[in-house]
């Protein structure tokens, strides 16, 4: 395994790169602090550079917000997100990741959708972002890696993106939860039945709309 001094290159990092797209974003943007002695821990186990934007995010944040907190990057965890990339994907002394085999977890948002990093996971290119979409419990391929990815929550149309998953004042319910929480909606996303906004809601731990989500697609051999 690489040691530290390996993986972190203060003068080839992507920290100045991932403040220029954050300073020009279209959407809301916010960085994290990071915790320094877990970001060394998470750059280690991951065994990333800082010269990648993943190692950068990894070490340089506690995780990045979007939109006032309906998307979040994770990182070394922050007050705001204490998970981090180590502890969420679950990744064993080996850095294998348990969680979901063969992929890294990097994102998620406030109504159980997650974003996966491929790793053999799925079909299509390594390293390729694929999500998990809440309507359908099925991965799709977003063709994009994870520099893409990360540009595009700063500018791209994020708004588009969730129009069918959001209801009147979700800003408002958003602001107000931790990044550990996410919006449970019954009758399911994926139900057929009236708009987002007519549907019951209630905020409860991301882990349990992880876990809500596997069951249901199981259920339904998905």
């Amino acid at each position: 395994m690489r040691s530290l001094n390996e993986l972190i290159d203060e003068s080839e990092s992507s920290w100045l790169l991932l403040q220029k797209w954050v300073s020009e974003a279209t959407n809301k943007v916010d960085l994290l602090a990071a915790n320094p002695i877990v970001a060394k821990e998470v750059l280690y186990k991951l065994q990333v550079s800082t010269k990648s934007i993943l190692g950068t995010v990894a070490y340089y944040t506690g995780g990045i917000l979007v939109d006032d907190g309906w998307l979040r990057l994770l990182a070394s965890s922050a007050s705001q997100l204490h998970r981090n990339l180590v502890t969420w994907n679950e990744v064993d002394s080996n850095g294998k990741c348990l969680r979901l085999p063969s992929s890294l977890l990097i994102a998620d948002d406030a109504v159980g959708g997650f974003f996966a990093l491929n790793g053999g996971a799925f079909n299509g290119d390594m390293g390729g972002i694929f999500y998990f979409a809440p309507d359908t419990l099925e991965w799709e391929n977003l063709n994009m890696k994870y520099s893409d990815f990360v540009n595009w929550v700063c500018v791209g149309n994020i708004q588009k993106f969730y129009e069918t998953f959001r209801w009147n004042g979700w800003k408002d319910d958003i602001q107000e939860m931790a990044g550990d929480k996410g919006v449970l909606i019954y009758p399911y996303l994926w139900a057929e039945g009236q708009p987002v906004s007519n549907r019951a809601r209630s905020i409860v731990p991301i882990e349990e709309l992880w876990d809500i989500n596997w069951a249901n697609k199981e259920k339904l051999g998905i």
